[in-house]
């Protein structure tokens, strides 16, 4: 989508037409999918939950899936984490689906049964075996443990329409309890429950079955489909086919796709995965059931999901985290708006990286994100003329919600362009989404009425006139102080990034942080291809069957990089592992993809001199001389702050957000943050 695109809701009528289950009607084609927010897990934050679901219905989701939530204790993802078990626990349910009935949407309560990926001492599993991203073993259950099982996701159920939801979803997948049955990877089992496929998929179809007793006809059943396991000895496609049937003759009213176990090398939703990655092995399934089909990740704009579902592919698609970045994404696909849409990057810094340390979940583009009780924008009473210098995140974000306050907003940047180190950023092969956040902000403060001063190189005395002045300059690069830093061979990152094809066929990179990730991604790969050749590398590099019709959808499938472009070596002084303070659910997949790439990453390392030789250095006691064509520094970043002194002299309220307040790492999250509640402060 550019910049000047005009996008009209008679572009998606496949997307926006309704589905027709028979006993209701979902408004469209579009499903918040299931995301664990942190609110499901006390009753206080409830009434949070509730508003958070609202806007996503008053924004015209067809179909909202709750967070997990586990039938019973045992099922727990993390202790004292949220469950639908007892009577009691209705009525803080009946806010929610108050809430989104208000607003005409259709919600479903997803029951989750954590199995052996729980983070307590009271797991049960198939067979008791480990899993290695869990700190307890799971307890194997007996026949009877078993019954009791299926016994509370119907007893989950039953609750859940008592409490006003349209429905449940069985989440089946993921490598959760349901999934760990149906694989022989960790279902070992010699009774009815495991040995043969139509054993191992019994409780399953079971759990179904006596769901759809206790329920009724009435009341909406989907079930989370693994049709891509990821994992060795995972479920193979003729069992994947003949589950799906057997869920649909058990009671099942809509199939969900589900892809990839969360202890799986292979990444799945992060941005590196080109968009709708896995939606054919959705589009091979639909054509053997006659239930609806939901495709899912990495689909995060309204021409895509349009395109999947005109094409065949699937009858709904799940969209989580592009609800979670902008909850009116299908009011202002419908509303000739799309060009508003805050578009999901998929860098997970916020939402699932939150999860996976306890935090609640908030989105990077958009702060709001399950605080939308306490962040809400009051058109100002007394409009101030405002001017914001620096035009990257922060400084976009405190523009805009200052001027749609009411504020008279300049916004100044030396740069011809909006973005700031987003722009940079966009030029990395995986992080090409960066560019959506800055169409959107483009538009959304051309809307607003913010004045755009680009490529203007503001002095102090310019800014005399203005009421209040946010200084979002952001950051210059650290130069470290290395004899012969000044040689030719060396490059800034900002260098490098410009002009990639600049830079030798060995090169050694100073500083092993987010940049000298993305620096080495950028080095090693084409950033212009296809996406249809986006997905294909993508499948080779991961070692993924493009058939899906392996076991797991990897067995015997060797991944490849093909041919390496550069020789690298990734630097760092701290003795700590390289990457380390990468992203919770993205940071493994940088560093094996590096591995992967031979490159060398190298820590504990002193940095003794550049000369004509290369770069010496230090490591362990022994000193090396590192032969390379180019060395790029991304030794972090300095503060530019370069007015402040100036405006405070001439008495001037000058205020700091972003890099210019705080440089270290670069952290989009912190500056968007900081511009939005900042602008909404003034």
């Amino acid at each position: 989508m550019t910049n000047s695109q005009i996008n009209r809701s008679d572009s998606y009528p496949h997307l926006l037409s309704p589905l027709d289950l028979g006993f209701t009607r979902l408004r469209n084609r579009v499903l918040m999918g299931s995301i664990h927010t942190g609110l499901e897990d006390r009753k206080r934050d409830f009434p949070k939950l509730a508003e958070y679901f609202r806007q996503r219905a008053e924004g015209e989701a067809g179909l909202i899936i709750t967070g997990g939530f586990a039938p019973n204790i045992r099922g727990w993802l993390t202790p004292f984490g949220g469950t639908l078990m007892a009577p009691w626990q209705v009525s803080r349910h009946k806010l929610v689906t108050n809430a989104v009935h208000s607003e005409g949407g259709h919600i479903c309560l997803q029951i989750l049964h954590s199995g052996r990926y729980g983070y307590h001492p009271f797991q049960v599993a198939p067979s008791a075996i480990r899993s290695a991203i869990s700190k307890f073993s799971p307890k194997a259950l007996s026949a009877r443990g078993v019954e009791r099982q299926i016994n509370s996701y119907v007893r989950a159920s039953s609750l859940a329409r008592e409490a006003g939801y349209d429905g449940v979803e069985i989440m089946g997948s993921e490598g959760y309890l349901i999934n760990e049955f149906l694989a022989p990877r960790v279902n070992k089992r010699s009774d009815q429950w495991g040995g043969s496929a139509e054993n191992r998929m019994r409780f399953a179809v079971e759990i179904v079955r006596r769901v759809r007793e206790v329920v009724g006809k009435d009341f909406i059943i989907i079930y989370r489909l693994s049709m891509l396991d990821l994992v060795p000895d995972g479920s193979n496609w003729e069992e994947i086919v003949t589950q799906a049937a057997a869920v649909e003759a058990a009671g099942a009213t809509i199939i969900n796709t589900g892809i990839g176990w969360h202890e799986a090398r292979i990444p799945t939703i992060a941005t590196m995965v080109p968009r709708g990655a896995f939606v054919d092995v959705t589009a091979k399934l639909k054509p053997l059931s006659s239930l609806p089909i939901i495709a899912v990740n990495r689909i995060n704009t309204p021409e895509l999901a349009e395109d999947i579902i005109a094409t065949g592919k699937a009858d709904m698609v799940s969209m989580a985290r592009p609800l979670l970045a902008d909850p009116k994404f299908v009011s202002k696909a419908r509303n000739d708006q799309a060009a508003m849409i805050n578009t999901c990057i998929a860098c997970n810094q916020a939402c699932l990286d939150h999860v996976f340390v306890g935090k609640s979940v908030s989105c990077l583009v958009n702060p709001r994100a399950c605080e939308e009780s306490e962040i809400k924008t009051v058109i100002t009473k007394q409009a101030q003329k405002l001017a914001v210098v620096g035009a990257g995140p922060a400084g976009m974000a405190c523009a805009l919600e200052a001027a749609q306050l009411g504020h008279q907003v300049t916004l100044f940047d030396a740069a011809d362009k909006l973005g700031g180190q987003f722009q940079l950023a966009a030029k990395i092969p995986a992080k090409i989404e960066f560019l959506e956040t800055i169409r959107y902000f483009s538009t959304a403060m051309k809307a607003a009425g913010v004045n755009l001063r680009l490529a203007t190189r503001v002095a102090a005395t310019d800014l005399a006139d203005y009421d209040q002045v946010v200084l979002a300059t952001g950051v210059v690069p650290r130069v470290p102080a290395i004899p012969g830093i000044e040689s030719s061979q060396v490059l800034s990152y900002i260098q490098a990034i410009n002009n990639p094809d600049s830079v030798g066929k060995k090169v050694a990179i100073i500083g092993a942080g987010g940049i000298g990730f993305d620096i080495a991604e950028l080095l090693l790969k084409d950033r212009d291809v296809s996406p249809q050749q986006q997905k294909r590398e993508f499948f080779q590099q991961w070692g993924i069957d493009p058939q899906f019709e392996k076991r797991g959808g990897v067995a015997g499938v060797k991944a490849d990089v093909g041919v390496v472009k550069r020789e690298l070596y990734l630097l760092q002084r701290k003795p700590s592992k390289p990457g380390k303070g990468l992203g919770k659910t993205t940071g493994w997949i940088h560093r094996l993809s590096l591995r992967q790439h031979k490159v060398k990453m190298l820590a504990g390392v002193e940095y003794l001199k550049i000369d004509d030789q290369g770069l010496h250095i230090q490591r362990g006691g022994n000193t090396e001389v590192l032969a390379v064509d180019n060395i790029v520094i991304c030794a972090g970043q300095t503060p530019q702050r370069e007015l402040e002194s100036e405006l405070q002299a001439m008495g001037m309220q000058v205020q700091r957000i972003g890099g210019a307040e705080k440089a270290g790492e670069l952290d989009a999250k912190r500056a968007i943050r900081e511009g939005t509640l900042l602008g909404l402060e003034i």
